[in-house]
């Protein structure tokens, strides 16, 4: 699907050059491969459907090497109001990216949720979840 207007189009193709820019992969005492930075950038590109405010998208994964082999991946957004930041712990790199993604997932989709509640001035949106949440 291709977006008409062309201040949004990053949004209808995330592999587009200008959503690619937004996203930064380091490694910490880890080389970043190919591979790794390509997957990276295919799992983060899909938090930029949430929002068009996204200014900057950080990746950090990291390698510890303690008594056994261990990644930390570190994803900080820089967005308009409060960032967010999340870190997930994991024996794979691959899947410390992926569980790191889906967190961060989770938070914009919970902020946009709490902002479209505020904007349509329904506090009960909140309570509701937490009702929902615990007769299930």
């Amino acid at each position: 699907m291709k977006s008409s207007n062309p201040e949004f189009s990053h949004i209808a193709n995330p592999s587009s050059p200008e959503s690619t820019e937004k996203i930064l992969v380091t490694g910490i005492h880890l080389e970043i491969t190919e591979a790794m930075r390509t997957i990276a950038l295919k799992k983060a590109a899909r938090l930029l459907r949430h929002q068009t405010e996204i200014v900057r998208i950080r990746i950090s994964l990291e390698h510890v090497h303690a008594d056994r082999a261990q990644f930390i991946a570190k994803g900080h957004i820089e967005i308009s109001g409060p960032d967010l930041i999340a870190s997930v712990a994991s024996d794979d790199g691959y899947k410390s990216l992926d569980l790191l993604v889906d967190r961060l997932d989770r938070m914009l989709r919970e902020r946009t949720r709490t902002m479209a509640d505020r904007r349509n001035n329904r506090p009960e949106g909140a309570e509701f979840r937490d009702r929902f949440a615990q007769a299930s």
